[in-house]
């Protein structure tokens, strides 16, 4: 009776375990990406949403100052005189639009008397943005959420 030799082989049981990191690394991989774009989803919902309320705000401004500028228009088309018109109006004005609970938009004015007809009654000073609240940063690292 000849002897068998028996081989241990092992190509079938590393390429299995080759097979189950590599589908462990996609697998991770995917949620990792996952991740990372529900993350950039919501950050962009957040930039659009407070470019929206700015925009809003920039239009609201807008017709704040053409209502303005129509009184302006009006009261000088009497014909009152240069220091009349700013005893009335006075040189500046301050308009304040709200943005969001802590940001607020700040449109200065520079009123003008115009020479000519044409001429603009105003110019516009300061058109800023500025923060009212106080900020609450979220510090916490969402591991687990």
């Amino acid at each position: 009776m000849a002897k068998k030799k028996r081989e241990f082989s092992l190509n079938v049981g590393i390429s299995s375990i080759l097979f189950i990191f590599v589908i462990l690394a996609l697998v991770s991989f995917a949620i990792l990406s996952l991740s990372s774009s529900v993350s950039d989803y919501k950050l962009t919902s957040r930039v659009a949403d407070g470019s929206t309320k700015y925009y809003e705000a920039c239009n609201q401004a807008e017709e704040m100052l053409e209502g303005f500028d129509r009184t302006l228009a009006d009261l000088y088309a009497t014909g009152i005189s240069r220091a009349g018109f700013f005893e009335k109006v006075g040189k500046k004005k301050t308009f304040s639009v709200p943005v969001t609970d802590i940001q607020t938009l700040q449109i200065e004015i520079n009123i003008r008397y115009p020479e000519r007809a044409g001429e603009s009654f105003y110019e516009i000073a300061n058109w800023s943005l500025e923060t009212t609240g106080s900020l609450e940063f979220d510090e916490s690292l969402p591991v687990f959420k």
